[in-house]
């Protein structure tokens, strides 16, 4: 979602500045200034203060997330980390390589998970460990982590993608879960393939989401919707063309601690300090050009006339303290999907699905085992075939 990157590479640049900053100040107290002293002989002078501002600015630089982190969450019970299992690559649409994990009991309920924008399936470590009795299938949406983009990027592409993920369950019956763009990637897909609801999709969960350019759902939404023209698409252009650049003021600004700074505003009052590491690993060690890409897709993106072919049993799931998608738009979703309805998680950002995994991870659970997974997939009255 492009406020937290706007932010961040805003925060990027200024860490940028303050490593040019230390070296000037280490290279100025190196050369020193001559001067002539009372015997009208040169010296080279050297001002300490130059000295210790430039190593104390370049410490910061690459040591300042050591002490930023701890200043902004909390300590952790349960750490996640951006570790990975067991995966395959399998082909995907249009030239695209997709990173696959499975795990799980191969005769349970299938759950696909699709991450959100920036990050990459490590993501859901939580939901991996909590959703353990089902047979879970995770992957990186393309460009993203090991998966590769094969062509044009474009909310399209993502939802071919995730449909060549289905395929994977082998005709049985799915259960799709997503975040933020997951979730657009979902309504995508029920758009333009409908007939996989009323044939292998058994039911969607929708976890901080919205149904249309995410401009218009997130806090400033008028002053990002005048900025976009003017500043956020050629801000997304330039992150492709000047790739290198972006990604050493992104890695610069990881080691500094505000890229965290940066990140924490996706989060709620629950965030520990290895939920925000493990975020913003993810959202600096991504291309900027993909994501720039992916920004721009979802700003030509909406799925109002995708809500009513969602007419499996859907679960939505906002969070109140949502900046990134309001909580208004998960209202929507719930309002105009025909079987859909919301569930509210108190407290929590954009990021909440790791803020309160227990809540969000439970109410998924729940939401699977009321699903009759053994019987055929349909689509007729879904209110009554909700749990």
């Amino acid at each position: 979602m492009p406020l937290i990157p706007l932010v961040r590479l805003l925060f990027g640049l200024l860490s940028l500045a303050v490593l040019a900053a230390a070296a000037y100040l280490l290279v100025t107290w190196g050369r020193g200034e001559i001067v002539l002293d009372v015997d009208e002989i040169p010296r080279r002078v050297r001002e300490d203060w130059r000295l210790w501002t430039g190593l104390g600015l370049l410490a910061w630089s690459a040591l300042g997330k050591w002490i930023v982190v701890p200043l902004l969450a909390r300590p952790d019970v349960e750490p996640t980390r951006a570790v990975r299992g067991d995966g395959v690559m399998t082909a995907g649409h249009d030239g695209a390589s997709l990173y696959v994990e499975r795990q799980g009991p191969k005769d349970a309920p299938v759950l696909v998970l699709t991450h959100g924008w920036g990050l990459d399936s490590t993501i859901w470590t939580y939901a991996k460990r909590d959703l353990s009795r089902f047979r879970v299938l995770t992957w990186d949406l393309p460009g993203l982590g090991r998966s590769r983009l094969g062509g044009p990027l474009s909310m399209e592409t993502l939802a071919e993608n995730l449909k060549a993920v289905v395929a994977l369950a082998g005709g049985r019956p799915v259960v799709l879960v997503g975040h933020s763009i997951g979730g657009m990637t979902i309504q995508t897909l029920a758009r333009d393939h409908p007939e996989l609801f009323a044939r292998e999709i058994a039911g969607v969960v929708l976890i901080n989401t919205t149904f249309v350019n995410p401009l218009r759902t997130m806090i400033l939404s008028p002053l990002m919707l005048t900025l976009r023209a003017p500043v956020l698409e050629p801000m997304m252009h330039l992150a492709r063309w000047l790739q290198p650049l972006v990604w050493l003021g992104a890695w610069q600004g990881y080691l500094s601690g505000s890229a965290h700074i940066a990140n924490r505003l996706g989060f709620g009052r629950f965030v520990t300090r290895s939920q925000l590491e493990h975020n913003t690993l993810l959202a600096t060690r991504n291309p900027p050009g993909v994501l720039g890409r992916g920004n721009l897709a979802m700003f030509r993106w909406t799925a109002e006339t995708a809500l009513p072919a969602l007419t499996v049993p859907t679960l939505v799931i906002g969070g109140d303290r949502d900046i990134v998608t309001k909580l208004e738009a998960s209202r929507h979703i719930a309002n105009v999907a025909p079987g859909a309805r919301l569930t509210v998680v108190e407290g929590v950002n954009h990021m909440g699905f790791l803020e309160r995994a227990d809540l969000y991870n439970g109410a998924i659970a729940a939401f699977v085992d009321g699903l009759n997974l053994s019987a055929p997939v349909r689509t007729e009255t879904p209110a009554t075939s909700a749990a």
